[in-house]
């Protein structure tokens, strides 16, 4: 296994697009083969995640992409694993790299869905769910995630107002990045009262639908080395799954998945948990930022609702937690949104975070989530020098 690099990043606003899914990856891919300065020839293969390509009527996306590059003659590869499919495709480009089988792998992820009706662009998230028993039933996401929030209401005594300081925190965060969805500061009382989504969620507990594209390059150490004298390594990539349907599950208030891929990419990287400086995990909901905070280890169970009421997951704290803004507030394009996290880590690393960096960050965990946890990407990035 070789030691594996980042040299290169890019993304686009989040937000609604008039541009189509292959434009965005477009932009986003240049502007990551920009920013490692290669040259687009040496890059092997294009790995992309993607959800909803029917949104557009496009099951084939990938060798759209690599046109619009004009790498055409290259392989691309598209995965889809829900949310996560960033996250994967991330994942499967380390695993190329660091298996020998190429030097330069392009990966990405991309999604357009805000030209779709509120109804069909919550049907197509559904898909994402164990449709016989979960979507087709009538139990949205929203659903799925409010039954784990009641669950751990009832189980450890917190709060709808535990929840809204994550919320608040990850709107201020996202105030100071140019390319989130949401730049807004909310207020408790902007969240308590706003609509109720899935008792006991509300609206400012939920993500947004956005359309966006991120982008990164990933080299073997030797030829990273071409191209900059500090790259930032891939210290650990893990996957890991749960029993697909929520009911199934022993516990509502924790993603099996979720523990695991925390645990194998900490042995994988020699690491503690305290030894990571920040963290992007995946908050389509704000209980999930909750749950990702005890699985990964940060809070004990059961006490990560009261850590981000005592403000112990800001930027300036021990666990800083999505100063990106995170899916909350910096957006949520489905299949993107495990690359953007890996962009958030690299530019926090190269200190190029701007009002959001988080000081002296020397090693950072993004954890990226596909539905209620069937699969979940645990990545651990450092900067070495």
């Amino acid at each position: 296994m070789r030691d594996v690099c980042v040299v290169g990043i890019g993304s686009t606003k989040y937000g609604k697009s008039d541009l189509s899914a292959r434009e965005l990856m477009a932009s986003a891919a240049q502007g990551a083969i920009a920013d490692a300065g290669i040259d687009p020839d040496r890059i092997a293969s294009g790995i992309f995640g993607n959800a909803f390509g029917v949104a557009e009527k496009q099951g084939h996306l990938g060798p759209l992409i690599m046109t619009a590059l004009g790498l055409d003659t290259k392989p691309a590869t598209v995965v889809e694993t829900a949310c996560a499919s960033g996250g994967t495709a991330f994942h499967h480009g380390y695993r190329e790299v660091a298996g020998g089988f190429s030097d330069a792998v392009l990966i990405g992820g991309v999604e357009r869905v805000s030209m779709l009706d509120t109804l069909t662009a919550t049907t197509y998230f559904a898909y994402g769910s164990d449709f016989t028993y979960e979507g087709g039933t009538g139990c949205s996401f929203p659903g799925l995630y409010a039954t784990m929030a009641r669950s751990y209401f009832q189980r450890y005594g917190a709060t709808e107002q535990d929840l809204a300081n994550v919320a608040i925190k990850n709107h201020e965060n996202a105030l100071h990045n140019p390319l989130a969805h949401l730049q807004k500061r909310i207020t408790m009382e902007d969240v308590m009262g706003s609509m109720k989504v899935a008792d006991p969620l509300k609206l400012y507990d939920a993500c947004p639908f956005s359309d966006g594209a991120a982008a990164a390059i990933l080299c073997d150490e030797k030829t990273a080395r071409e191209f900059t004298d500090t790259p930032i390594f891939v210290e650990a990539s893990a996957r890991a799954g749960s029993i697909a349907a929520l009911h199934d599950r022993p516990d509502l208030t924790s993603l099996p998945g979720a523990v695991l891929a925390g645990q194998t990419a900490l042995q994988q990287a020699k690491l503690t948990v305290d030894q990571i400086d920040f963290f992007e995990v995946h908050d389509c909901f704000t209980i999930a930022e909750v749950a990702a905070s005890e699985d990964l280890g940060l809070f004990k169970k059961g006490t990560g609702a009261k850590a981000a009421t005592d403000g112990l997951t800001r930027i300036g704290s021990k666990r800083p937690i999505n100063p990106s803004g995170g899916l909350k507030a910096k957006g949520h394009p489905v299949g993107a949104t495990g690359a953007g996290q890996v962009v958030e880590v690299v530019k926090q690393l190269r200190g190029e975070a701007g009002g959001r960096q988080v000081e002296n960050a020397r090693r950072g965990l993004t954890h990226n989530v596909g539905a209620t946890g069937g699969t979940v990407v645990v990545n651990i990035l450092s900067r070495r020098s």
